[in-house]
């Protein structure tokens, strides 16, 4: 059973090893409420999991130490053990899903881990791991499931009412359930009219069906661009510290996802994975009752793949209504195109491309079709230029 006496050791324990990320402002992520945003993406190794880990690893008798440990992971949590096995001198065998970012294979492997890269997602590891630690005898640190585990991550929960008691809500991400079970159950321990709400990717709904059902509930497959959510089944103590602790669990899509990320990086000058992203994408496009509330959203972790990042924001660019493309019917004359130029830079849109095609099938023999792609402001710029083309007689087809 967790206690909370447990959370504030944890808390003396991390004290010379975790920081205590200050909670930062973010008027514009919804101007509806008052938005801030814990950091965990600025922590030692990128994200929340070196809590959890580090504090688990601590506590381990003399003798399990001697063993070794072992994990599983996306990532993350893989370099809170790496970091934590080293710093106590500890042997760590860490098993990813062989589609983890090489930046956070890499990172694993410099905290003195090593890597046993595994088919398939996070419970494929997770298995390998099992029969590695059965037949090794490793100490196996859960990433979400153990209670110690649970406790470490808890002392988010302790920062962010120390730094505002009179916070309304704490937005978190759940993958597993460890870092919102944590932090959950501090803060309703300690207030319980803190509302708590949960977000997890559209393409990764465990902990969302497993409520639903009443039950602990496998999903057959998970696909998201937050990986570090990924999870096709949460733990068992999570899923009861969530039906006990938790108001409510909501999912974002993939595109609202990239758009918090996108946010974060040009208002916060902060860089967040997809799973640390996704409590911002819930507050920004209103999942959650945030109006007149003091909100603080949990940015869970940092540790994205820079290639990766690039085709985010540009999805993001898109959802944001930063960016946009549309085709036009013509007729095949001169003056034409440039008409169309005219229209779009009047009203502030700015070409980024134009693809003009003759020899469609669709078309009529004297007609052409234009495919234009711009930069705009928002989405409320994308309809004014599309609305004055219309106007001008232009038929834009999609």
């Amino acid at each position: 059973m967790l206690e909370l006496s447990e959370i504030y050791r944890a808390a003396h324990v991390l004290k010379s090893v975790a920081r205590h990320t200050d909670l930062i402002a973010s008027p514009k992520i919804n101007p509806l409420g008052q938005i801030y945003l814990k950091p965990e993406n600025l922590q030692y190794t990128g994200s929340f999991k070196l809590r959890g880990a580090y504090y688990m690893i601590s506590q381990l008798t003399d003798e399990e130490k001697a063993k070794g440990v072992i994990a599983c992971s996306a990532g993350n949590h893989a370099q809170g053990v790496a970091l934590g096995a080293t710093r106590n001198g500890i042997k760590s065998l860490i098993c990813l899903p062989a589609g983890a970012p090489i930046s956070k294979v890499e990172a694993t492997k410099g905290y003195g881990a090593e890597v046993c890269l595994v088919p398939g997602v996070y419970d494929d590891a997770y298995k390998k791991a099992l029969e590695l630690q059965a037949k090794c005898g490793y100490t196996l640190v859960h990433p979400f499931d153990h209670p110690q585990v649970i406790a470490g991550q808890g002392t988010i929960g302790l920062e962010i009412l120390e730094d505002m008691p009179d916070v309304d809500a704490v937005v978190v991400p759940i993958g597993g359930g460890g870092l919102i079970s944590g932090v959950a159950f501090a803060i309703k321990s300690l207030n319980p009219s803190v509302k708590i709400y949960g977000v997890q990717a559209e393409g990764a709904p465990s902990m969302v069906k497993s409520i639903e059902n009443g039950h602990i509930l496998r999903l057959s497959d998970v696909s998201t661009i937050a990986d570090g959510i990924a999870v096709k089944e949460p733990g068992v103590n999570t899923f009861d510290l969530c039906q006990r602790y938790v108001d409510e669990v909501v999912t974002v899509s993939e595109d609202e996802i990239a758009a918090a990320i996108l946010a974060l990086i040009e208002q916060q000058k902060l860089v967040a994975e997809g799973a640390g992203a996704v409590s911002v994408a819930a507050a920004m496009f209103n999942k959650i009752p945030i109006e007149g509330k003091k909100v603080v959203c949990v940015v869970s972790g940092g540790n994205i793949d820079v290639n990766f990042l690039n085709r985010v924001i540009t999805r993001g660019l898109t959802k944001s209504g930063r960016n946009c493309s549309f085709t036009i019917k013509l007729y095949d004359k001169p003056g034409q195109l440039s008409a169309v130029c005219s229209i779009i830079a009047r009203l502030g849109g700015n070409i980024i491309s134009v693809n003009h095609e003759r020899t469609n099938a669709g078309t009529h023999i004297t007609g052409c079709t234009i495919r234009v792609t711009l930069e705009t402001r928002n989405v409320d710029h994308i309809a004014t230029i599309l609305a004055g083309l219309t106007d001008a007689g232009y038929e834009v087809i999609d």
